[in-house]
This record gives structure tokens, sequence and C-alpha cells, in this order.
């Protein structure tokens, strides 16, 4: 798994490991399309041969099979939503992971780039869906950038990415995640751009969460130096 993994990597420019490739193969994670062409050069084989057991009608995805059991609690009010995300970033010693480009509460944003500082060996994935809505996210961007390089490598790990998926129609998805817990932000009954309410979901969850996002990333558009970040457009939210 491992070899296979290395031999991806080097076709698709990603960050496949063992474990997510292990996952694709048993279809409990869908493969992102990519990977599925860089899989398909690798073995010779058609997409429809390889990826079958993920894309076969009838099959019952982890999400289907799991129910709502992963709900920890319903976060009602925009202080809780905050709070919780905040403490999901405080408690990462691993492996973060934050999707979406909507993000521009100072708090947490500033937790983020506090555990980039104070813990060297986490691994940060950061996945944009399209380009930042606010200059917030822009200048957080930078930050993040200023604090790690995305080239230097702690234990022989990669610590810090930043990728953008493309194309714009791409269904956003937001959510922060632990390897222990994950917030996963809900839109607002009060107007179409707020998100003040949310569930918090526990270590189940949050390891599948933590797998999508690292999916996703090694997907996306990498975005990983100063003037790519400043070369992003600040795109307006739709009505």
């Amino acid at each position: 798994m491992e070899e296979a993994a290395e031999q991806l990597n080097a076709v698709t420019g990603g960050a496949t490991d063992a474990s997510l490739l292990s996952a694709w193969e048993s279809g409990r994670r869908r493969t992102g399309i990519k990977n599925r062409a860089g899989l398909c050069e690798l073995y010779g084989q058609s997409s429809e041969v390889l990826f079958t057991h993920q894309d076969g009608l009838g099959s019952i995805s982890v999400l289907e099979a799991s129910g709502t059991d992963v709900v920890v609690r319903v976060l009602t009010r925009y202080t809780d939503l905050i709070a919780a995300m905040v403490d999901v970033v405080a408690g990462a010693r691993e492996r973060l992971v934050v999707t979406g480009s909507r993000s521009r509460e100072g708090a947490y944003l500033a937790a983020i780039e506090r555990v980039v500082a104070e813990q060297a060996d986490l691994v940060h994935y950061r996945v944009l869906y399209g380009p930042p809505r606010h200059r917030a996210l822009s200048e957080h961007l930078v930050r993040l950038l200023e604090l790690r390089d995305p080239l230097e490598r702690r234990n022989g790990v990669k610590t810090l990415h930043i990728g953008l998926v493309e194309p714009l129609s791409a269904m956003e998805r937001f959510f922060v995640a632990s390897e222990s817990e994950a917030v996963v932000p809900l839109p607002s009954f009060h107007g179409a751009e707020g998100f003040d309410c949310g569930v918090l979901l526990g270590r189940e969850a949050a390891v599948g969460l933590v797998q999508h996002a690292r999916e996703a990333c090694a997907s996306a558009r990498l975005v990983e130096t100063m003037e790519a970040v400043r070369a992003l457009p600040l795109r307006q939210a739709e009505c």
C-alpha cells in the first residue's frame, strides 16, 4: 500500500497515504477525479473496472449505514458554534482540517494560527471551495504561510496543505475537524450568507471528515505561496 501510494503521488503530485488508499480499495471512501485518473494511468485500467465497488448501483455508503449516532451536541447559538469550533482547533495535536471559503470570525482564525504556531508537528489541511469570500480569510492564509513553509517536512511529513477546489460549481463543504472531534456549521434561518448554528461530532465522524478533506486537498489546485494566495480574487457572495 505504501509503495502504491508513493507511485500514485508521483503521477498526481498529491499526498495520498496507505490508509487513504486502503479506504478507497475497500469502498469506505470515494476516490476523487484527479486520483481516479492517476490510478487508471498507474494500473492501465478503466474507471469502470477500478471503481465499480464505489459506484455500483445499490451500494450503501458509510453515511447511509452510520445514521446519526455520531452527533454529540446540537449548537443552536452563534456563540456556541464559534466556541465549539475554537475548541476543536485548540484540541488538535495530530491533524487539523478546515474547509470552505467563507471564514471571517477573528477568534476562530486566530485559534488556527495559534495552534499551527505552537504545534510544530501538526498537519494542517485548508481546503478552499472557490476563492475567499472575505478579505479576513485571504489575510489569514498569508499569515499561515508566514508561520509555516508548505515545502518543509517535519519527521518526513509535509505539515501545511492549502488547496483550491475547482470549478466554482463544486458543492461547498464547511467543517473543522481534528483527530478527535469536529464541528459542521449549518446555514442560518435569518439570512442567506450566515452560518449561526451547527453540530458537534465525535471521534468516528471526525476521523472520516479528516480523510475527506485530505482527499479533497490531494485533488485540488495547490495554493501554497504568498504570490498564489495574493493573486486569488475576492469572490463576491451570490444572492
